[in-house]
């Protein structure tokens, strides 16, 4: 196997949703079916350990995510698509990342500092109150993710891009101290790629609980459409869609021109009924197909558990002899 093209995971902690297919899940596929690249895509499961602690939903998650990934079409045969578990090379390379890692770099990280930062709101005498190691450690394992596999692109929200900056600090102490083995991997934000908003109006979340399920029944969907909360402007009135969640939604799924002939309609007015009802319809004309395979897919979880063993042997044919090449580097091998 050769270095990673593009790098891309997704964490175990919950069902995929509307969110994670325009984010993440839609680029990813096309970009696995491009045969001139080496693409590797995972189930971020170790990431889902600092806030899921219920391993009966970690395993339903990596089944779900999984099934949804190759149901919307990700070429698994073109590409590395395995989960993070099964790459025992990952871990190891996490410790020694982190004994290089200054404290300092990740007292400075977001989720961190946040964290820190609600505890001093809420006039808790400790700061570091219910902050885990995983938390204030999660960007060296990242930054395990990404070198282990040399990935010279790596597509993440604005909210990832300090971590991806941690990782080349990271990188470059370690060529500076040790042998020049990592590429500095390249931030890649799309930044015409859609942030879509949940129900109440707030980024689509798992954390917020305001998400719409990707592969819910058609029943399910409209009904989570139909929660969108809207404001209270009438049927005829002139409305703004530059400030709706129901059209960033449309937006994020239309071509160019259907949505532009849809914030005409907003504009001359249109009842959020009739514009709930449609925006229904178009997506799930859209996962109408996906859909089928995916509840074939997680009836039979042994198909899938076959495609990520396939992905994981494909994986470590480059992180284990890599591993070797970096600890040897640091000075852990054979005496002989």
């Amino acid at each position: 196997m050769k270095n990673a093209d593009f790098l891309t995971g997704i964490t175990t902690s919950g069902t995929p949703h509307l969110g994670n297919y325009v984010g993440a899940i839609r680029p990813a596929v096309e970009t696995s079916k491009d045969p001139d690249l080496t693409s590797y895509y995972f189930l971020a499961d170790y990431h889902s350990l600092i806030k899921n602690h219920d391993p009966k939903k970690r395993k339903q998650s990596a089944l779900e995510i999984a099934a949804a990934w190759i149901a919307l079409g990700l070429d698994y045969e073109n590409c590395v698509f395995y989960r993070q578990s099964d790459i025992p090379e990952i871990p190891e390379l996490t410790w020694i990342l982190t004994c290089l890692t200054a404290k300092g770099l990740m007292n400075r990280a977001h989720a961190y500092k946040a964290a820190v930062q609600d505890n001093e709101e809420n006039s808790r005498k400790d700061p570091d109150k219910g902050i885990t190691m995983g938390l204030f450690s999660y960007p060296v394992l990242m930054a395990a993710d990404i070198l282990m596999f040399n990935a010279r692109k790596v597509p993440v929200g604005k909210d990832q891009v300090q971590h991806l900056e941690m990782t080349r600090d990271i990188a470059a102490r370690f060529n500076h101290l040790y042998k020049k083995l990592f590429i500095l991997p390249e931030v890649v934000v799309d930044e015409t790629a859609a942030v879509l908003s949940g129900l109440d109006g707030r980024k689509m979340s798992k954390s917020y609980n305001n998400f719409i399920p990707l592969f819910d029944t058609e029943k399910r969907l409209r009904k989570m459409i139909m929660k969108i909360q809207t404001n209270s402007l009438g049927p005829d009135e002139p409305k703004d869609p530059g400030t709706c969640t129901l059209f960033s939604i449309y937006k994020a799924f239309a071509t160019e021109q259907e949505a532009d002939a849809m914030a005409d309609r907003y504009r001359s007015g249109i009842a959020w009924g009739i514009m709930k009802q449609e925006l229904f319809e178009y997506i799930n004309e859209i996962l109408k197909e996906p859909r089928g395979r995916y509840e074939e897919l997680v009836k039979n979880p042994g198909d899938i558990e076959a495609i990520l063993m396939k992905g994981a042997v494909k994986a470590r044919e480059f992180s284990a002899p890599f591993l070797d090449k970096i600890k040897k580097s640091i000075g852990i091998q054979s005496l002989s």
